[in-house]
């Protein structure tokens, strides 16, 4: 692959943005601190993952998919273009977001959505056929939310969502796939379902007002507790694995 089409590939812009990074030496092959300047555009490199490269002065690597896990802050939208609240793409740098695709939409993607509000694990990948079987209500993934309430639950509120709730846009009953009360206020449910505000509407059929959520699991991923916030970083190989067996 030459090197103007591997930075094309990895999301820094078009080919000539790329060639000219390239020609004011702005591009170096190999580890941060013993990399080697390449001010030629069209040299021939072995591109596989784990390809170590620079560019201005940050150490990059060469994924053919991005898989990033994040730890969504409250106050964000999960959205390229949000209405009231920014946009957790902010949080992730220009390369992640300009990936090239085939189709209109570029960039990483998340896997499914969270309230502004909400706090927690959100997948973002260029897989499409990855975040078409982990968003897909067909293949049950699960997903673990930490709940707070305004008021006291109690175990028979457990049982209710258990047994299962009513939502105004469905006639069947929604329920949960695993409930546990872990204070007066607080509760951990386990969901195999993705839809609108689920979990809020879930605890306001059994009388509760949720003040407080957080996802802490998706399939076989937990939040890494060391992920701060606002953070991200690039999936290990096992943790790409996890989500891909996930379905």
């Amino acid at each position: 692959m030459q090197l103007q089409d591997l930075l094309f590939s990895q999301g820094f812009g078009t080919r000539r943005i790329c060639q000219g990074l390239i020609q004011q030496g702005h591009v170096a092959i190999g580890e941060l601190g013993s990399a080697v300047v390449c001010d030629d555009p069209w040299a021939v490199v072995d591109a596989q993952t784990g390809f170590a490269y620079v560019v201005q002065a940050q150490q990059w690597y060469f994924w053919e998919k991005a898989y990033v896990m994040l730890h969504k802050p409250a106050g964000t939208e999960c959205s390229q273009k949000p209405s009231s609240w920014p946009s957790i793409y902010t949080l992730l740098p220009a390369p992640l977001r300009q990936r090239p695709q085939k189709s209109s939409i570029q960039g990483v993607q998340a896997v499914g959505r969270l309230d502004q509000d909400t706090t927690g694990l959100l997948l973002l990948t260029d897989d499409g056929p990855l975040i078409h079987r982990l968003s897909s209500p067909k293949h049950h993934v699960p997903k673990v939310y930490d709940i707070t309430t305004e008021d006291v639950l109690s175990q028979k509120d457990l049982d209710k969502l258990l047994a299962g709730v009513v939502l105004n846009d469905s006639p069947q009953a929604v329920k949960a796939e695993h409930c546990e009360l872990l204070g007066e206020r607080f509760m951990r449910m386990t969901l195999t379902q993705g839809k609108y505000h689920q979990v809020k509407r879930m605890l306001a059929a059994v009388g509760h007002l949720v003040v407080g959520l957080h996802r802490s699991k998706m399939g076989k991923l937990s939040l890494p507790s060391d992920l701060l916030p606002g953070q991200w970083r690039i999936m290990t190989p096992q943790e790409i694995k996890d989500a891909q067996s996930a379905v």
